[in-house]
């Protein structure tokens, strides 16, 4: 199967919202009269973002997925989007599920492929998203102000508490689980696993949040390196800083879904910096976190019920730069003792 095969076969479908799609030197779009094209681009490496042997039809979701997750950070709604895929070898059997995932979730929210590239490789799948969004009404990380509360959509810590088991269970193949389960930070088992695990392979972009905050939210980020990273980033584009109460962010790990066993380890003393790790930096949530003005929290609901996304109000927006982590006490804890991931710094 040569290379333009597989587009046919795969990747190659009507486009009735593009005024141009695949099968020319470029795609044409159109955006609506009054609107802003919303552009992102997100890089998944084998190895690197996910195992070799993931599941090509969640792989597939996820890396539409997290770049959906840009959009809604924006307050964008989705048109379309372009996919660069490097292959080892033009398997049909990988490629059918995974083209069925990636447009399984492009389908439920109007969003069309239009156009890529195709090359031998090492596994690496590049995709580039497109939205529109009205003129003016587009949610920043340069717009956060001082007195601004800050809110988190959903939970934090999910995926990366999953990644961390499903990293330690390779680890430990072949029995050693058993012999040394207190090794493993925190173990889910059962449907605890699965549930954690789907939050790290198939995320939910939050696009009708996103939509809903339009007007409402000063800021907002997608969390995909941790919720003190990208926090972080907001805090610095908008050039203010920020206090958050980590006992607020430590029940948005919801630990009473888990089991006896992992809730019982989530109480121990010795390994609740190490679960607050995986909350406040763990990424893969693709949550949202975003700023608004105390006199607009019902608005905020609102907009949490229309979308049916809970959120959290975690923190408050601050003049004095930095980000202060407070305990339940209102007592300082010190930010360095927790990490945001990064591309060029983080092990593996």
């Amino acid at each position: 199967m040569g290379e333009f095969d597989l587009i046919e076969r795969f990747f190659t479908r009507p486009t009735p919202r593009a005024v141009l799609g695949v099968g020319d030197d470029c795609a044409l779009l159109q955006p609506g009269a009054g609107m802003q094209l919303a552009i992102s681009s997100d890089m998944l490496v084998s190895g690197r973002h996910f195992f070799a042997d993931t599941d090509p039809r969640g792989l597939g979701h996820k890396c539409l997925a997290v770049n959906l997750s840009d959009l809604a950070a924006c307050g964008a709604s989705p048109l379309a989007f372009t996919l660069a895929l490097a292959l080892p070898e033009a398997d049909a059997h990988w490629l059918e599920p995974f083209s069925q995932g990636l447009l399984a979730l492009a389908d439920a929210h109007g969003c069309e492929l239009i156009g890529g590239d195709t090359t031998r490789g090492p596994l690496n799948i590049c995709i580039t998203v497109f939205g529109e969004v009205p003129a003016g009404q587009a949610l920043l990380r340069s717009a956060a102000q001082v007195g601004d509360d800050i809110y988190v959509s959903g939970t934090l810590g999910d995926a990366s508490l999953a990644l961390a088991q499903l990293l330690w269970l390779r680890q430990h193949e072949g029995g050693a689980q058993a012999a040394q389960p207190a090794s493993a930070p925190v173990l889910l088992d059962g449907a605890d696993l699965a549930r954690a695990r789907q939050r790290l392979e198939q995320p939910t972009p939050r696009l009708a949040l996103g939509q809903a905050l339009r007007g409402v939210a000063h800021a907002a980020a997608d969390i995909s390196d941790g919720l003190l990273g990208d926090l972080g980033h907001i805090l610095q584009r908008s050039q203010v800083g920020a206090s958050l109460d980590c006992a607020a962010a430590f029940g948005l790990l919801a630990a009473h879904r888990y089991s006896a066993g992992a809730a019982a380890l989530l109480g121990r003393t010795e390994l609740r910096s190490t679960v607050l790790q995986h909350v406040l930096g763990g990424g893969d949530d693709y949550e949202l976190v975003f700023t608004a003005p105390p006199h607009l929290g019902a608005a905020v609901q609102a907009a949490a019920r229309t979308s049916a996304t809970a959120v959290t109000r975690i923190g408050r927006i601050e003049a004095a730069a930095g980000l202060r982590l407070l305990d339940a006490q209102g007592r300082r804890i010190d930010a360095q003792d927790f990490h945001s991931f990064d591309h060029f710094t983080a092990g593996g």
